[in-house]
């Protein structure tokens, strides 16, 4: 097993397919696609490897997500990867999260099989 992900998207039907596709690649997803204060709350009290916040419907509400993550110690460091969004939306909230991957639904599965790997050690 990859790790535990916490998959925030607002679309319910993506949502469960992008779980699906993580799934079946080795990581142990929980879903949240109604709530972001539901799913903030989740995350405080969950063991995890890494948050998934889709932007590309109600990218507002994922930035503040993860916006506050950042704020709660306890989640402070925990690393986020934000999917999809206009470049407006993501440049905005790569300005609240600079330490946030950014990638397309496309490359999800390398951005998160990159922060699963020890670091290389020369």
């Amino acid at each position: 097993m990859n790790g535990r992900v916490f998959l925030v998207d607002w679309d319910a039907a993506l949502a469960q397919r992008r779980a699906h596709e993580l799934t079946a690649a080795g990581w142990q997803v929980d879903v949240e696609s109604e709530d972001g204060g539901r799913a903030y709350q989740r995350i405080k009290t969950q063991p995890l490897d890494v948050v998934v916040i889709d932007l590309s419907l109600r990218p507002s509400h994922g930035r503040r997500t993860a916006a506050a993550l950042r704020e709660h110690r306890a989640t402070r460091d925990l690393p986020i990867v934000s999917v999809d969004g206009t470049a407006n939306f993501i440049e905005t909230a790569s300005v609240q999260v600079p330490d946030a991957v950014f990638t397309t639904s496309a490359k999800l599965r390398s951005a998160l099989a990159a922060l699963a790997s020890p670091p290389c050690r020369a």
